[in-house]
């Protein structure tokens, strides 16, 4: 029997294999290193295990660019390696899904290279060319990376289409062929015992067979209205779901979407349409964007993080659709460095932040080390950098005229790589016996997973009982979403109902004390606090709320 919404009981754990645990001290982690820590994952609590990319790559983008989708990449391991660990998820009851990134593939893919020899070859149309008079760019589309989004193969006086990096070859998604291998790729892992994809910038795909130019008239004006949930991305993914994801039970599938709309979400999640289970979106990401600029340095706007957060919320809801809620991932900085305190309120920053996403309506997303509290690593020079996008970055803000320590602090805050270094397995880092592919956070002495487990009081702890109480609680995994104190400059606050009962959550996102009035949400005062990040706090009709303070109240 298909259980089919049994991911809203669960909690998700992405892993980053190349900094999570190296297993033969060649400084990057490898699947034999996940499976020596699958019991960490499973103590946690945690049902289901993303991976990012392990097949061949050069690597050029951390394994997004991708050279061969049948096998696994040399420096993670081996196929049996990869089976072990499949195996060894599956006899701990927990799930685990892949990433497949179908938008683009790496040059050096076969696919791309035949694609080079000309028209004739049948590879040629598994990408997007476009052949120009007088050696004009085919439009002024930026690439994500910086740059146009075309470059020029000389052979064929032709340029192909790149929205990632120069590396990083678009696929052409009007092409049926195209279309079957695609299938061919996803059926094989799923007929290994895979249980699902999260899938990597999926409404991409669908791009405007015109190819307009943009205005240019700000960073969002770039050419994304044209390729961002373009003419034919849902019928796409029905037939992806129709040739793969619906043959198998009990299966999950979550979209990452850029530059998105609710509306397209919910269209994307809702389960008559046979799409996709849930979706990413990042708006609430952009909240310290100052003008929408993400190299530059801006506090977050508190009002609209509230704001984003809850839309989201409650038109999903209306709408039926289904949330991916997060925080952190690869691709972002740590959630403690950026919405919390991680100087004065590391813990009680941590542990409101896990709060407010957990006990949303929503399917919740751990990224390794936000369990204990990682924090940005505030590296001090350029050479430390290993991300593309943030290499880039550096270089086109120093030709802008910034200065280095100037650009530095930017990174400090906004790089990718703020999320990828190592985690710290114990008091002496404990990622590898080798030199690691980037440096470690130096503060590994004293947030590590080691003492996290041991100590009641920790973030891993406290995440241990949000993530439990999700499968105890069927108004947390069912209820319903209604925000509540949304003009409070320092308070996020909603009510979930379910059944006859009632969850409240409040959650202080500043260092300061603040007073909360929530007379008018909750009549009688008798409830039970099922979880608190400070010793138990009075229920009142007005309260004044510690620094970071947060709990959760049911009322039956």
């Amino acid at each position: 029997m298909k259980n089919k919404d049994w991911f809203k009981k669960s909690s998700v754990y992405q892993i980053y294999p190349k900094s999570f645990k190296d297993s033969n001290n060649d400084g990057i982690g490898d699947i034999k290193g996940i499976i020596e820590k699958l019991d960490y994952i499973k103590n946690l609590g945690m049902d289901v295990i993303w991976l990012t990319p392990i097949y061949v790559s050069p690597q050029k983008d951390n394994g997004y660019d991708i050279s061969d989708y049948y096998n696994i990449d040399p420096i993670f391991g081996s196929m049996d390696d990869f089976e072990e660990l499949l195996s060894q998820v599956h006899n701990r009851d927990m799930k685990l899904i892949m990433d497949m990134v179908i938008n683009h593939t790496s040059t050096e893919h076969m696919w791309f290279k035949e694609a080079q020899k000309g028209e004739d070859n049948p590879y040629h149309d598994f990408y997007i060319w476009k052949k120009t008079e007088d050696g004009k760019l085919p439009n002024n589309w930026k690439s994500k990376f910086g740059g146009s989004a075309w470059q020029y193969v000389k052979n064929l006086d032709k340029y192909y289409l790149h929205l990632f990096d120069v590396s990083q070859a678009d696929l052409n998604w009007e092409n049926p062929k195209l279309r079957e291998e695609i299938y061919k790729i996803m059926n094989y892992w799923m007929n290994k015992g895979v249980d699902g994809f999260r899938l990597d910038v999926i409404n991409l795909l669908s791009k405007n067979q015109d190819f307009p130019n943009d205005t240019l008239e700000s960073p969002n004006h770039d050419g994304r209205k044209f390729y961002t949930d373009g003419p034919r991305i849902h019928e796409y993914l029905k037939d992806i779901n129709k040739n793969v994801f619906s043959l198998y039970e009990n299966s999950m599938t979550v979209g990452e979407m850029s530059s998105t709309t609710i509306n397209h979400c919910i269209n994307y999640t809702k389960p008559e349409n046979m799409e996709l289970d849930m979706t990413f979106n990042f708006h609430h990401l952009k909240v310290d964007y100052p003008n929408g600029e993400k190299w530059a340095l801006g506090e977050f706007e508190f009002d609209k993080l509230k704001d984003i957060l809850f839309n989201w919320q409650v038109e999903m809801q209306d709408g039926n659709g289904w949330n991916a809620t997060f925080w952190c991932n690869h691709d972002q900085p740590r959630v403690l460095s950026r919405f919390g305190d991680d100087k004065n309120y590391p813990i009680e920053s941590a542990k409101m932040l896990g709060t407010a996403i957990h006990l949303m309506r929503g399917t919740p997303y751990v990224y390794q080390g936000e369990e204990i509290g990682m924090t940005n690593p505030k590296f001090d020079n350029i050479s430390e950098y290993k991300d593309i996008e943030s290499i880039n970055a550096y270089n086109n803000l120093i030709k802008k005229g910034y200065r280095e320590d100037e650009v530095l602090d930017i990174l400090k805050s906004k790089s990718r790589d703020n999320s990828r270094t190592p985690i710290q397995w114990n008091e002496n880092g404990g990622f590898t016996k080798g030199t690691s592919w980037i440096n470690m956070a130096s503060n590994y002495k004293t947030i590590n997973a080691k003492d996290a487990v041991e100590n009641e009081e920790s973030i891993y702890n406290y995440y241990k009982k949000l993530i439990n109480l999700r499968k105890e609680y069927d108004i947390i995994s069912h209820g319903t979403i209604k925000p509540i104190l949304k003009g409070h400059k320092n308070v996020l606050g909603y009510i979930r109902e379910y059944e006859g009962q009632k969850l409240l959550v409040l959650c202080n996102f500043f260092g300061e004390k603040t007073e909360v009035d929530i007379s008018e949400y909750i009549k009688e005062f008798e409830g039970k606090i099922l979880i608190a990040n400070y010793s138990e706090q009075k229920l009142d009709k007005s309260m004044i709320l510690k620094p970071y303070e947060c709990f959760a109240v049911v009322f039956e």
